[in-house]
């Protein structure tokens, strides 16, 4: 069959053959991105509306024990600027978010132990109490099974772990020996069994990722239904090993969400910064091509600078005001609306 065809099939019938697939990703014309996309945004539209949800991001800690090769708050960088926020300055970031219409709060780190279970367990309870119709995802990486059943039991809704690479091999290359390809799968597993509204996600255009990694990311993430999914282009940072490597494209990881959209119709699926990052509007071709959510960052001004997960991320030098208008206006101009509300997930069987 041709591309056309391959696409009309997921639309339909949601899955093709592991080879279709590679066949898809591997010879894609302009042309068949932009078909994906316009039966991407029609599923969309047909389930969301002309709504996009918006998010706040708080970003915690740029401290993390890891050292995975792409990322820039790895542990070894010696040039990365390190703070860590107070409950305190969370909490007024929350505060400061709800009077923007913020209804979901995303708390997003490095693995700082500095942040023990009794600290974010803390953190969530207050969150709760002083938001208690706002939704609390968590974006803290691998940790245990106790410490997210304490999590949830203490308020927290939805976690975000990317599992980067559905291929051991691929996951491998990108991370350091004393990380763990089935450590990090079976964290989602936990997620999921313990009943948060669990997201995964990879990076578009990795070093050393195939088309045939790719495929074992969709066939992955249709197997494991998740809520959310997060993908963005890979985009090297000046103090990783991967400095010199080339980033991921616009194109690729435009035609990706839309596969997503097809394959998984209900998942909530975020137009990420890096998108914007990699190029000017490329958040709003996003929703175009099939994502519904944008995560603005509330953190707090002076810190933003120093989470550089990649190079020229955008937004760093904006308060959480002129972060959400900006971003509004962008969406409005595009003509979508955004939602105030939690923006539950709401899939049903038909994503089986």
């Amino acid at each position: 069959m041709d591309n056309r065809e391959r696409i009309d099939t997921l639309e339909r019938d949601r899955i093709l053959p592991r080879a279709e697939l590679e066949e898809l990703l591997q010879a894609y014309s302009d042309g068949d991105r932009l078909y994906a996309a316009s039966k991407a945004r029609a599923v969309a539209d047909a389930i969301f509306g002309k709504k996009v949800y918006f998010r706040g991001i708080v970003e915690i800690s740029s401290y993390c024990k890891n050292d995975c090769l792409y990322c820039g708050i790895r542990r070894s960088n010696r040039s990365a600027q390190r703070y860590r926020l107070t409950e305190d300055e969370i909490l007024d970031c929350c505060a400061r978010g709800y009077t923007l219409g913020y209804r979901t709060f995303v708390l997003q780190g490095g693995e700082d132990p500095w942040y023990t279970d009794d600290r974010i367990v803390s953190i969530i309870r207050r969150i709760r109490r002083d938001f208690p119709d706002c939704a609390i995802t968590l974006s803290l990486g691998e940790k245990e099974r106790g410490s997210y059943q304490r999590y949830f039991d203490a308020g927290a809704n939805r976690y975000l772990l990317r599992h980067e690479t559905a291929s051991p091999s691929h996951y491998a290359k990108l991370h350091p020996p004393e990380l763990s390809w089935e450590h990090r799968m079976q964290c989602l597993r936990d997620l999921r069994e313990i009943g948060f509204q669990t997201g995964c996600g990879c990076m578009v255009g990795s070093p050393y990722q195939t088309a045939a990694d790719l495929v074992e990311d969709l066939l992955f993430m249709k197997e494991f239904r998740p809520q959310m999914i997060g993908i963005g282009p890979f985009i090297p940072h000046k103090d990783t090993p991967f400095r010199e490597e080339s980033p991921g494209t616009l194109r690729d990881t435009l035609f990706l969400l839309s596969i997503i959209r097809l394959m998984l119709p209900h998942v909530l699926l975020p137009a990420t910064t890096a998108l914007g990052t990699i190029q000017e509007g490329g958040r709003e071709q996003g929703i175009l091509a099939g994502a519904n959510v944008i995560m603005p960052n509330i953190s707090p001004p002076q810190v933003r600078e120093k989470y550089m997960l990649y190079d020229n991320k955008i937004g760093v030098g904006d308060d959480e005001v002129s972060s959400r208008d900006r971003v509004a206006r962008a969406v409005e101009s595009i003509g979508y609306e955004i939602v105030v509300g939690r923006g539950d997930y709401q899939g049903g069987m038909e994503d089986d």
